[in-house]
C-alpha cells in the first residue's frame, strides 16, 4: 500500500500507469491477484466529493447530486476533476460517471471511458475519488494534499489507511512521496511537520522485532539546507540526494547540459520607472508586449501552430497577491483591449512601418488562482496549451503562485512578473513555466517598484542576480514544535494518535473510554516528546519533558470531559457528524459557534479542519446603523 502526496495535475499521468497495471493484472489474475490496482484522489471537498449521498440528500457536495446534475447537463462541473480518459485521451461524456449499484443509495462512483474502442469503456477505470469508497477500498496508490491531514482526528475511517481494517495484520503505507518540498515551509510546513508526527508513528510497524518506518521521497528543484527541513518535517537524519551530482556537473548520466541548444535560454528583462505607479507600468508593458507579439505573428504570415511567434501570443502575468491581481484584472478588461485596437499608430519619427500591430483580445482574461474552481483551473490549463490560431486560445492569463507547480505547458513563452516574489525559489519556479520549448526561448519581463527597497536592490543588481539566482535560494523555515504551533495543532495530533493508533478508541462513541488506555496514551506522549527533542539541534534538554507533559495534560482533560459527560448522561464522542449521535463532542472548531458557553478545558480541544488556513481566524459581526445584528 503506497501513499503518494503529489499535485492534482499529476493524477492523469499516475492514473495511466495504474491503468496499465490493472490491464496486466486482468490478463494474469492468478499471478497478480484478484484485487484490482486502483488510484485514489484524497483531497478537499472543493475538488472531490467527500460523501456519496443518497436520495433525499440535497447537499451540493455529495457525489450523487453532482453526478446526476452532470448527466443532465455536461456543461456543469464534473463530479471529479478529470476531463479525459487517462488511457486513451477521449473526453468524458454525460454517461462517463455512473453511480453504483443504483442512484438512490449509491456506494461507489464508477468512471468509464466514452469511447467504445477503449478498453475502459466496458470495465471501469481504476480511479476512486470519493472519500467513503476510498476508506473502504484502500487503493494501492493515493494522491493526497497536505491539507487533508486535518481530517485525521475528525474522521475515524482514516484509521483504515494505517491498519487496513485488521489491527492484527496492519498494512500501513510503506512509501510516501512528497512533491514540491520547498512549498512545505513557513506556517504550512510547521503545521504539516506537527501532523507528520502522527502519520509517521501510525505508519510504523514491527517486523522481526524492529520498528520499520515508511520510506520518504521528496522532490524539489529549489531548496537549501534540505537536511534541516527534512529532519524537522519527517524526523529523518539520513538524506540521500538523487541523482547524485557526479564527477562532472555537465554530465551526471541522468542529465546533460545542452550548451548548444537554446533550451537553457530564458531572457530576463527588468523594468523600473521612476515616478510611475505599478499600475501604469503594468498597463504600458502589457500593451507593448502584446502589440509587438501581434506584429511578429503577422510578419511570419499564416502558419497555424508553426508560426514562430505563437509562444509569445499568450501573455502570462504573475502576481504576488490576489489584491494586486484583482487590480490588474480591471486594467485588462477596461483598458488593454481598447488601447490595443489602435496601437499600430505608435511609430518612431520617420518610421513607415512601426514595431506594433493592432490586436483584438478576449474581454475576460483566464485566471489561475485559489479563488477559481478546480474544473475552471483544469479548463484554463487546457486552453493555455492551444495554439493561437485555435478558437479557444488564451490572450491573457493572470496567475498567482498556483502556476509554480504542475503547469507544464511547453507552448508558453512570455511572462510578466509584477513585483519581485518573496523568495528566490518562488521566482525561479514561477518563471520556469515559460520557455520550455527547446526551439523557442522564453521572455520574462519583471516589473520592479523602485520605491520598495527590495525591488530596487534586485533592479540595481539585475544581471548579477540572474546569472546566479540558484545561489540565492533561501533556506526554508519549519518549526513544528514551537509554542504557537503546539497551541494550535498539538490537541489534534494527540487525538489523532490515540484514536487511529488504538483500535479500541477509533469508533466515535469510544472517545469516552480513553481513561481505560492509560498505558497506550502515555506511550504516545513519550513518542511525541522524543520526536520534539530530535527535530532540530541545539534544543534545551527540557523540550522533551515539556511536550510530554502537554500531551499527558490533554489526555487527562479528555478523560475528565468524558467523565463529566457520563455523569450527566449525555452522548460523548469525537465530533458531531453525519449519522453520529453525539451531543457533547470532544473536538471543536477553531471558531466554534458555542465558544461563549464552553469551558477552558473544552476550548483546549479546538482542531483545524484545514491546513490551508494556518493563521488564527476571526469572526466579524455585522450590525445596521440602528444597532441590529445582521449576522457573522
Amino acid at each position: 500500500y503506497t501513499l503518494r502526496l503529489l499535485t492534482l495535475d499529476q493524477l492523469g499521468r499516475a492514473a495511466a500507469l495504474i491503468c496499465a497495471l490493472e490491464l496486466e493484472r486482468g490478463r494474469a489474475p492468478e499471478r497478480l491477484g484478484e484485487w484490482p490496482f486502483e488510484i485514489a484522489l484524497w483531497v478537499g471537498r472543493a475538488a472531490t466529493p467527500n460523501r456519496m449521498g443518497r436520495k433525499g440528500d440535497r447537499s451540493d457536495r455529495s457525489a450523487r447530486v453532482k453526478t446526476l446534475r452532470y448527466a443532465r447537463d455536461s456543461s456543469r462541473e464534473p463530479p471529479l476533476p478529470l476531463e479525459q480518459c487517462p488511457w486513451c485521451g477521449t473526453r468524458f461524456g454525460k454517461r462517463s460517471f455512473r453511480l453504483h449499484p443504483d442512484t438512490s443509495a449509491p456506494t461507489d462512483l464508477f468512471v468509464h471511458c466514452a469511447s467504445r474502442r477503449c478498453e475502459f469503456s466496458r470495465k471501469r477505470l481504476p480511479i476512486v475519488a470519493v472519500d467513503e469508497p476510498i476508506y473502504r477500498r484502500l487503493p494501492a496508490f493515493m494522491i493526497a494534499t497536505a491539507d487533508k491531514f486535518a481530517a485525521l482526528p475528525w474522521t475515524g475511517e482514516t484509521a483504515r489507511f494505517f491498519h487496513g481494517g485488521d489491527p492484527r495484520d496492519p498494512r500501513p503505507p510503506d512509501l510516501i512521496i512528497q512533491d514540491e518540498l520547498h512549498l512545505i515551509s513557513g506556517p504550512l510546513g510547521t503545521m504539516a511537520g506537527l501532523y507528520e508526527t502522527a502519520i509517521d508513528r501510525l505508519c510504523a510497524r514491527r517486523i522481526g522485532g524492529e520498528t520499520v518506518r515508511p520510506k520518504v521521497i521528496a522532490s524539489t528543484a529549489t531548496v537549501r539546507l534540505a537536511q534541516k527541513q527534512i529532519r524537522a518535517l519527517f524526523d529523518r537524519r539520513q538524506v540521500a540526494v538523487f541523482p547524485a551530482p557526479g564527477l562532472d556537473r555537465r554530465d551526471s548520466f541522468f542529465a546533460r547540459e545542452a550548451s548548444e541548444s537554446p533550451a537553457d535560454v530564458r531572457l530576463y528583462v527588468g523594468v523600473a520607472a521612476q515616478g510611475r505607479g505599478p499600475r501604469v507600468v503594468f498597463l504600458r508593458s502589457m500593451i507593448t508586449l502584446m502589440a509587438a507579439a501581434q506584429a511578429a505573428w503577422d510578419a511570419a504570415g499564416p502558419g497555424g501552430g508553426s508560426n514562430p511567434a505563437d509562444p509569445y501570443m499568450t501573455a502570462v502575468a504573475y502576481f504576488n497577491a490576489l489584491r494586486e491581481l484583482g487590480s490588474a484584472r480591471r486594467i485588462v478588461e477596461d483598458e488593454i483591449g481598447a488601447r490595443l485596437s489602435s496601437y499600430a499608430e505608435r511609430k518612431r519619427p520617420g518610421e513607415a512601418a512601426g514595431l506594433f500591430a493592432d490586436r483584438r483580445i478576449a474581454f475576460e482574461p483566464v485566471e489561475l488562482t485559489s479563488r477559481v474552481g478546480t474544473a475552471d483551473v483544469a479548463d484554463a490549463k487546457r486552453r493555455l496549451a492551444l495554439d493561437f490560431h485555435q478558437k479557444q486560445r488564451v490572450d491573457v492569463a493572470l496567475a498567482t503562485n498556483m502556476i509554480s507547480v504542475g503547469l507544464d505547458v511547453t507552448r508558453l513563452g512570455l511572462m510578466l512578473v509584477a513585483g519581485q516574489p518573496k523568495t528566490a525559489s518562488e521566482y525561479i519556479q514561477a518563471t520556469s513555466r515559460v520557455g520550455r520549448d527547446p526551439a523557442r526561448p522564453g521572455l520574462v519581463v519583471t516589473l520592479l517598484n523602485v520605491h520598495k527597497p527590495r525591488d530596487r536592490s534586485h533592479y540595481e543588481r539585475f544581471p548579477a542576480f540572474h546569472e546566479s539566482f540558484y545561489r540565492n535560494v533561501e533556506a526554508t523555515s519549519v518549526t513544528p514544535f514551537s509554542s504557537r504551533a503546539l497551541d494550535r495543532g498539538l490537541p489534534a495530533v494527540a487525538v489523532a494518535l490515540a484514536r487511529l493508533g488504538i483500535p479500541a478508541l477509533t469508533p466515535t462513541p469510544a472517545a469516552r473510554n480513553v481513561e481505560a488506555h492509560h498505558a497506550e496514551t502515555d506511550a504516545i506522549a513519550g513518542a511525541v516528546g522524543e520526536r520534539a527533542q530530535r527535530h532540530a539541534d541545539g534544543l534545551p534538554a527540557g523540550v522533551e519533558q515539556t511536550v510530554q507533559d502537554r500531551v499527558r495534560s490533554l489526555v487527562d482533560d479528555w478523560a475528565a470531559l468524558a467523565h463529566e459527560a457520563g455523569q450527566v448522561g449525555v452522548a460523548f464522542g469525537y465530533a458531531r457528524g453525519h449519522g453520529e449521535n453525539v451531543s457533547t463532542p470532544l473536538l471543536r472548531e477553531m471558531i466554534d459557534p458555542d465558544r461563549e458557553t464552553l469551558s477552558e478545558r473544552q476550548l483546549r480541544f479546538r482542531a483545524p479542519r484545514s491546513l490551508r488556513d494556518v493563521e488564527p481566524g476571526v469572526l466579524l459581526g455585522i450590525k445596521t446603523p440602528e444597532g441590529k445584528d445582521v449576522g457573522t
